[in-house]
């Protein structure tokens, strides 16, 4: 809207406005409700483009927005008498009619619009098209229909699907796009991306239990795996993931194990929602099952990355010798850095070992690598550098990586270590000057970090110039970082009490909090997180409390209707939140909507 703002104030001091910012103010103002003077611009347009019919069509349903249906009428009128006109004005003074009130007229009208369909079927398309874009669904049908079979050439069975499912015949539809699908007639991702409208994640849903029975009968017909593929599908979006299971390892078996990609999928999907469970036995079948080296592989890292989720020292010795068995079977080379990369980390953030780590990773440099395998072994020794407090060597790997790489993302996300780094070493300036660059960075989590490390230092460095309490929080997020956990939560502490009403301490709440979450410490999360939210409701932080809030209520404490309480909170207060997109679905699935 500020951007929006400044362009009016440039054109009031233009002598002229043009063609393409009419345009674009017209569209504006309509976009924003202010009809009164979206229609000057629409009229202008209009007389200065009598041909073009989408300038004519704004300029309509701005007359309509305002009441001006006489005027409506007789632009519409008008544009019929110039002759060789598209059917849709037919519609479009039907359902001006309609607005009035006035349903007889209206039924004219749209006759007429049908009926030009047969001096040529292929107005078909857009008059169908038309129709639904006003709910007339009835008519839609008929326009669709008309024209097919007046010319069965014409296909628009994939649009008709759409409008059985715009009247609630969701059976009807979910019916016609299978049979679309199996006759090779339209993709099966354009016919998931409609369907995923009218599903839900409940599976005891009138709905999904409706496209589970038309897709199980479809699968006692037919035995083909694309009914396998829509079944694993559905059960994806009901987060029964060993179900999908089922039906991946169908496919892979009918496939003669061609290729493992969708069970990899599967596996990632399900330990992303903390289906452990599901993802253990889905990398188990992969690395039983696959004959490719490094699939396997993968598989088998991903399993010791299951079994450290519980941070239990007492399988660490069996998970070293299994890193050790690993890179005895594999060896040094290019094509397994992920393994060199796994072990590394496993022995500086797991067995507090960082010696042995970076000579595992400076041994992988002296493989024949390009630019970006050698960044991806930079990326992982500079961290572990930065374990050690060894800021400087680590500041050198990261700024390589930046220089070779510049407009990667593994670039962008060396440059954000760069500053993360100096945070650590307390030089704030230069950390700064870092952030700045990377507030544009083309991945949003690195913008994300980026603008909060920045406002966290900048916020900090003016109040405060000797810059005491954001020494404090650097030191604590640094031990955070090396996993020493409790001593971080001390260290937080100390500012808390130290350091009262000063801009740090909802920085420290919000780190502190979820220091505590890692420690099950669930109560005294929650009271750091309500704090913020009670006592920094305006600042930076609070939508990251809000929602810190819902997934803790959601995920962990089992009270959906406090959390649902926190994610509305971001929707209508804090609409440009980071948070805003994942807030939004989080409410609408405790809602029970049905998520696209």
């Amino acid at each position: 809207m500020k951007h929006f703002i400044r362009c009016i104030l440039i054109l009031l001091f233009m002598p002229t406005i043009s063609h393409g910012q009419e345009d674009f103010l017209a569209k504006q103002y309509f976009n924003d409700g202010d009809y009164k003077k979206a229609v000057v611009y629409y009229e202008n347009l209009v007389r200065k483009n009598p041909r073009r019919t989408d300038y004519a069509e704004g300029l309509i349903a701005t007359y309509q927005q305002l009441e001006r249906f006489a005027d409506a009428e007789k632009l519409i009128l008008d544009k019929l008498e110039e002759g060789h006109v598209y059917p849709t004005l037919y519609i479009e003074l039907g359902y001006n009619y309609t607005l009035q009130n006035l349903p007889n007229e209206a039924t004219k009208y749209y006759r007429q619009a049908i009926d030009k369909i047969e001096e040529n079927p292929n107005f078909g398309y857009g008059v169908g098209y038309r129709f639904q874009k006003y709910a007339l669904l009835d008519q839609a049908l008929e326009a669709y229909s008309k024209a097919m079979e007046l010319n069965p050439k014409l296909d628009y069975n994939y649009q008709m699907a759409r409008v059985y499912g715009e009247q609630g015949n969701i059976e009807k539809m979910f019916h016609s796009y299978l049979n679309l699908i199996e006759q090779g007639r339209t993709s099966k991702s354009n016919v998931l991306r409609n369907i995923d409208d009218f599903i839900s994640s409940d599976s005891e849903s009138e709905n999904n239990i409706t496209l589970k029975s038309l897709l199980l009968k479809n699968a006692q017909k037919s035995p083909n795996t694309l009914w396998n593929e829509m079944l694993s599908w559905l059960f994806v979006q009901q987060k029964q993931y060993g179900s999908a299971f089922r039906q991946e390892k169908a496919i892979y078996r009918r496939m003669d194990g061609a290729n493992t990609q969708r069970l990899q999928e599967l596996g990632k999907t399900a330990l992303e929602d903390n289906d452990s469970e599901t993802a253990k036995e889905v990398y188990e079948y992969i690395t039983e099952n696959s004959g490719d080296e490094i699939v396997k592989l993968n598989a088998t890292l991903n399993l010791i990355d299951i079994q450290l989720l519980d941070n239990d020292p007492k399988k660490y010795a069996v998970i070293e010798k299994e890193f050790e068995t690993l890179t005895q079977l594999h060896g040094y080379k290019a094509q397994t850095l992920q393994l060199q990369v796994a072990h590394a980390n496993f022995l500086t953030f797991k067995m507090d070992k960082p010696e042995e780590a970076i000579t595992i990773l400076k041994n992988s440099l002296e493989l024949p690598l390009n630019e970006r395998g050698k960044a991806f072994i930079k990326l992982a020794l500079g961290d572990i550098l930065v374990f050690g407090q060894r800021f400087n060597e680590a500041l050198i790997y990261f700024s390589q990586i930046q220089a070779k790489l510049k407009n990667d993302i593994l670039g962008q996300n060396a440059r954000f270590k760069v500053a993360q780094t100096s945070f650590y070493k307390g030089d704030f300036d230069w950390a700064l000057t870092q952030l700045k660059v990377l507030r544009s960075s083309t991945s949003q989590l690195i913008a994300n970090d980026a603008m909060q490390l920045s406002l966290l230092i900048s916020d900090n460095s003016l109040q405060d110039s000797t810059q005491t309490a954001l020494k404090k929080y650097a030191r604590a997020d640094l031990l955070a970082y090396q996993n020493k956990t409790k001593a971080a939560i001390t260290a937080l502490d100390d500012i808390l009490q130290n350091h009262k009403g000063e801009k740090i301490e909802d920085e420290a709440l919000l780190k502190q909090g979820k220091l505590l979450e890692e420690q099950m410490e669930y109560e005294s999360a929650e009271f750091n997180y309500l704090k913020i939210t009670e006592f920094y409701a305006n600042d930076i932080l609070a939508d990251d409390a809000h929602f810190a809030l819902g997934e803790l209520y959601r995920t962990t404490l089992n009270q959906p209707e406090k959390a649902k309480e926190h994610y509305e909170k971001i929707l209508f207060n804090y609409q440009d939140s980071y948070y805003f997109p994942q807030a939004r679905k989080n409410f609408r699935i405790l809602r029970g909507d049905a998520i696209n």
